[in-house]
């Protein structure tokens, strides 16, 4: 991002960029741009902080009502998360966010969902996903990305919009909301489509964490069986802790490590999605529109977040990040989140996220129906007991 030069700079000499024939007479540009810089950057941290503070406060009443669901009903049946997100909608349907906390806001929506996706690297080894066996291993990558195309041909099947095909596709398919914020930047997308995506996967999420143990009497599933399906098709790891604990404790191993298998493919995906960020950005535009044949530059590529990510993966593995440093990693990154939604929630506007309500609703349900098919189909072929 290009920092503004300083005001003050300007109000002298409007054509500081050229000294000499501007005829301004002072020090040169290279010597004040470092002062210029950090004045500007120091700016832009005050802007900032309105929208900032407003995003946090939306957190902390996030975490309070999800706190009470846990002391009324002993679990959360809707995530601080969502709860965030949903907050930012209705305060944004009766009031819309003038240009003082505009800065903050984008900062909260962008910066810190960015951050969070590194950190949640640092929970990550080599060792914990080798543990499941090579061909389980194979069968998950196989699985998301089948989920993933299965997904999206449904998606646009239906009419959807190409970059909430693709939102839809990968929240469905890798991590749920987390997966869908993750990708959302390196695809362009809006914040009523990321909205709309969100929206329906939470719900479908909770659905899935009251309905699937009822799954294990019907398809006479063992322990490792439901484990495994839980991983595959529960959206978020506390969902899946939700899901797998009233069935037993090996069906909560097995799951949690499925499920951080899931959440490893999404550093690949965002990857391989950076590779198409041009066309994606432009939406359905024809093939061949914009800059034909110019390479994107490096950032777009491999976006620094995901470097991010897999530094921390690859130190964790190497046993650089003490075990007593992963939980407070993943309590960062969960926090950050639920302020990057918060801050998602403010920009959305509900009368269009409800025009797209049923086809998204559909979508996603069916998408849902097929990864769970998909899933069954590995845990019969695989022969896991």
């Amino acid at each position: 991002m290009r920092l503004p030069t300083s005001p003050t700079l300007h109000k002298a000499c409007p054509n500081f960029s050229n000294v000499i024939t501007s005829g301004c007479i002072g020090p040169p540009r290279a010597a004040l741009q470092p002062a210029a810089s950090g004045l500007s950057v120091i700016a832009d941290f005050k802007r900032s902080m309105p929208g900032l503070a407003l995003c946090v406060g939306l957190t902390a009443v996030a975490k309070l009502l999800e706190q009470a669901e846990v002391t009324a009903f002993d679990q959360p049946y809707l995530e601080g998360l969502v709860i965030a997100i949903l907050l930012g909608v209705a305060l944004r349907t009766v009031w819309k966010p003038g240009p003082l906390w505009a800065s903050g806001i984008g900062f909260s929506a962008k910066t810190l969902l960015e951050i969070a996706v590194v950190l949640l690297g640092g929970s990550i080894s080599a060792a914990t996903v080798w543990a499941l066996g090579p061909f389980l291993l194979v069968g998950i990558a196989l699985i998301v990305t089948l989920a993933i195309a299965s997904s999206y041909l449904i998606c646009r099947g239906m009419g959807l919009p190409l970059r909430m095909s693709i939102l839809v596709a990968c929240g469905n398919s890798i991590c749920g909301n987390s997966a869908i914020a993750a990708v959302a930047p390196i695809i362009g997308a809006d914040a009523d489509e990321i909205a709309s995506s969100i929206a329906f996967t939470a719900v479908l999420g909770v659905i899935v964490v009251l309905g699937l143990p009822l799954l294990v009497p019907l398809l006479d599933l063992s322990l490792t069986q439901y484990g495994v399906l839980a991983g595959l098709t529960v959206y978020a790891v506390p969902q899946v802790l939700a899901a797998t604990l009233p069935i037993g404790a090996l069906s909560n191993q097995v799951g949690t490590v499925v499920k951080l298998v899931r959440v490893l493919m999404l550093g690949p995906v965002v990857l391989g999605l950076s590779l198409f960020a041009g066309r994606l950005r432009n939406g359905d535009a024809a093939p061949g529109a914009g800059a034909a044949g110019r390479w994107p530059p490096l950032r777009e590529l491999v976006p620094w977040f995901i470097v991010g990510f897999l530094l921390l993966a690859l130190a964790r593995s190497l046993g650089l990040i003490p075990p007593d440093i992963v939980r407070p990693l993943r309590t960062v990154a969960a926090v950050l989140t639920t302020i990057a939604m918060a801050a998602l929630g403010l920009g959305v506007d509900v009368r269009t996220v409800a025009k797209a309500g049923l086809r998204v609703a559909t979508a996603v349900t069916v998408s849902l129906v097929v990864l769970a098919l998909i899933s069954l189909a590995l845990i019969r072929l695989a022969g896991i007991a």
